[in-house]
């Protein structure tokens, strides 16, 4: 062949790189890897094979985890973790920063190990993970140097659960483990059963960073093993990346434990391209979030009609010429898949989608676990393809008319996780990337990463984040000791000779911005200290609570209100509060027996606090290094489901209502079990204040019966609980349909302005690229 010929055909040639360095650290090891526990690997009884999916060859031998061996690493931890935490912010920096040291002197080996258990191209493990893995622990380093200043009051969590999956093994790890040890906290990590090799090497390069024996803790094995560790006492929180599925069966086993959960989960993210795009750059940007990574970021395509033709045969094109192969080869852009129960899912998926057209260019395929680059098109919005997470290198599309029915079609999913908008229309991507039920939103880019970025999902794609401030505050909690509960109260029980009142006097439900009478029309007695006959309480049941829920949902235009003028209702409803203080002091000392005032004062005060806060809380512009802008952004979480607390029934009320509506947020609350006729008269200040109805609604009842209807709603965003029965376990298990935020306190001393105005919002991380 002549020169001519070969600058005319540009054809690769093999580029392959050793794997040597990995096979020798495996080897040093005997091939058969145990746990590491307290600072060392132990022997494995009972093993099992990992293979390189691209060749099916077998790597090495690790240990099967069992209850026993997650108990010895939680033991371990546990006892580590004490004198970590005592440790100064800026010694735990000291081993944070030697950590990444050790991951960039070392990223050839780690990179390569990566490659060989997950079959992902050399080229990603080196030069997309290996970075962000370095950055991650580089970053909070700097917050464990800080965590005393920017974190005053709050300690570690304690023994901290890792479960991550298999693809982007590292990065992963990283996102979990860096957060956790420079909290002051330690971790048993379970890695996946087909990727446990990198997570064991760098445990042992730990150790040259002076990392405390226990403090990180490697357990191997399958689900089982992750079970365990789940459900094992010790652990005080439990942090899970993986599948929907998998994250909805822990959030059931942990229900009711106290223990707290972040769950990154996963789902057809999408990709939205409007006609004005830049068509080269958002067909590469496709290829980067589908064709690469394994496909696991933005699989739903959303192009508008008048581009979709133009858009999808360059995108054709550009498939054609991707390269599947062998992932150590540095020209290779597709490799293989980790599990072959993923490609059957791809194949399943593939075959139930009649109608539309796929295009699969069908390169030559080498011996493994590999799977050819597809794009489906001619979907309806509706199939299965356009809504389930599709494991592997597949671009499923759908088209669009104008940005508002983009947004429709974007938000009309199960999933949440990340989305990324393509348009030269500054003003448009903005609006867009807010109106979308998003973790992540990034403009004119895809798989944007950083440390000081969080990053996360909505709905069934999970809640927490990884990254930044606000992923960091997770790994703690308050400094004081939670009370006990204490003892319930109950209602004031009928005399032998009930004084009559002078007027009776009708409480109703409020829903809708409107005082009903309760679908089954029961009530029940509300009496005195002194035996005198207070009213009627109306017992709401599972159909109020869905009008209620209705109502919230559609009170859709309070989250677009201005902060500024949500402060203004919230003044108002405290003038008016102020304005019937006295009434409201007798009906409470009414209720309770015990003198109202103080309450009452303190109520009208956190009615100020929640109107300061609507016009003052900000997002963050985040310190990435990115071209252009990365904004921290918070919203509100959409209807949240409260169930107030037993005493101090007005203030308990007006602590958890007024921080979630001042954030934008629409609520249905059950109000004080034994004493209600304060919320009931309450209602009467609302409807006075200017408050749209729906913002706020009512039902009163027993909380026990409403708790798990409230809780299980698929139309609540998040619910709160401070009853005084103890509703934890079916709050959170009922919670586990959609995935909603729950939180579950003690009483009004739990309900600071500042934990329900965090737990009142949802951040959003914007990206926003910059140039000329």
């Amino acid at each position: 062949m002549s020169v001519r010929d070969l600058f005319t055909a540009m054809s690769y040639g093999p580029a392959p790189d050793s794997p040597a360095e990995a096979l020798a650290w495996i080897e040093s090891h005997g091939g058969r890897l145990g746990h590491w526990i307290d600072g060392a690997f132990g022997t494995p009884d009972t093993a099992f094979a990992i293979a390189n999916p691209a060749t099916g060859a077998v790597l090495a031998h690790v240990a099967q985890g069992t209850a026993a061996d997650v108990d010895a690493a939680v033991t371990s931890a546990r006892h580590a973790q004490t004198e970590w935490a005592q440790r100064s912010g800026h010694d735990r920096a000291r081993v944070l920063y030697a950590l990444a040291r050790l991951v960039q002197k070392h990223s050839r080996l780690l990179a390569l190990l990566q490659t060989l258990e997950t079959g992902k191209p050399l080229r990603d493990s080196h030069d997309a993970d290996l970075p962000l893995v370095a950055r991650h622990f580089s970053y909070h380093a700097g917050l464990a140097q800080l965590s005393g200043t920017e974190f005053p009051g709050l300690v570690p969590l304690g023994v901290c659960a890792a479960v991550i999956p298999w693809h982007a093994p590292l990065r992963m790890l990283a996102w979990k483990v860096a957060p956790a040890l420079a909290a002051g906290n330690a971790v048993v990590l379970k890695p996946s059963r087909q990727t446990p090799l990198t997570a064991l090497l760098f445990a042992d390069l730990s150790r040259q960073a002076g990392l405390p024996p226990g403090v990180l803790n490697v357990v191997t094995g399958d689900g089982a093993t992750g079970a365990a560790l789940v459900a094992h006492p010790g652990v005080a929180k439990v942090a899970f990346a993986g599948s929907t599925k998998v994250g909805r069966q822990i959030r059931q086993a942990v229900a009711g434990s106290g223990k707290a959960l972040t769950l990154m989960l996963g789902g057809a993210s999408v990709v939205i391209v409007f006609e004005d795009a830049d068509l080269d750059s958002a067909v590469e940007g496709v290829i980067d979030g589908v064709f690469t990574h394994h496909g696991q970021a933005g699989a739903r395509l959303l192009v508008q009609e008048g581009l979709a033709d133009r858009f999808h045969t360059k995108l054709r094109r550009r498939i054609e010429r991707l390269r599947i192969g062998d992932p150590l080869d540095k020209c290779t852009d597709i490799g293989a898949l980790p599990a072959r129960p993923e490609l059957d899912r791809i194949a399943h998926l593939v075959a139930a989608t009649p109608g539309a057209e796929l295009f699969r260019p069908a390169p030559p395929l080498a011996d493994g676990r590999f799977c050819a680059p597809m794009l489906i098109t001619g979907l309806s919005p509706a199939s299965a393809s356009m809504q389930d997470e599709i494991p592997g290198p597949v671009g499923v599309a759908t088209t669009f008319r104008t940005p508002a029915e983009a947004v429709e079609l974007a938000n009309n999913s199960r999933h949440g996780l990340a989305a990324s908008v393509w348009t030269e229309n500054g003003s448009l991507a903005l609006a867009v990337a807010r109106k979308l039920k998003a973790g992540v939103v990034w403009i004119n880019a895809t798989h944007q990463f950083d440390a000081a970025a969080g990053f996360g999902g909505l709905r069934d794609s999970g809640f927490g984040r990884d990254g930044g401030l606000e992923g960091f505050r997770d790994w703690l909690k308050p400094a004081k000791a939670v009370p006990p509960p204490a003892p319930r109260l109950a209602p004031m029980p009928a005399p032998e000779r009930p004084k009559a009142p002078d007027i009776d006097r009708t409480a109703k439900l409020f829903i809708g911005g409107k005082q009903v009478r309760p679908d089954g029309g029961g009530s029940r007695a509300v009496w005195s200290a002194q035996g005198r006959l207070l009213g009627h309480a109306p017992l709401g049941n599972r159909k109020d609570i869905r009008n209620a829920v209705e109502a919230a949902r559609a009170a859709t235009g309070w989250a677009a209100t201005s902060g500024y003028n949500r402060a203004q209702v919230l003044y108002y409803m405290a003038e008016n509060l102020s304005a019937r203080a006295e009434e409201f002091a007798a009906r409470l000392r009414d209720l309770t027996g015990t003198p109202g005032e103080a309450e009452v004062e303190a109520a009208i005060c956190r009615l100020f606090d929640a109107a300061a806060s609507a016009g003052s809380v900000e997002g963050r512009v985040k310190p990435a290094p990115f071209d252009g802008l990365v904004m921290a952004l918070p919203g509100p979480m959409g209807v949240v489901g409260i169930l107030c607390p037993d005493a101090a029934p007005l203030l308990g009320l007006v602590s958890l209502m007024a921080p979630a509506i001042a954030m934008g947020n629409t609520c249905v609350l059950v109000p004080s079990e034994p004493f209600p006729l304060a919320a009931t008269d309450f209602c009467q200040v609302i409807e006075t204040s200017d408050l749209p109805a729906g913002v706020v609604n009512l039902v009163t009842g027993a909380h026990r019966d409403l708790a798990p209807t409230l809780a299980g709603h698929m139309g609540v965003d998040a619910v709160w609980c401070f009853s005084g029965a103890d509703l934890s376990a079916a709050i959170e298990a009922a919670s586990a349909e959609n995935l909603k935020r729950s939180w579950i306190g003690t009483g009004c001393e739990d309900a600071s302005p500042a934990e329900v105005l965090r737990q009142a919002v949802e951040i959003r991380t914007v990206w926003a690229p910059a140039g000329v």
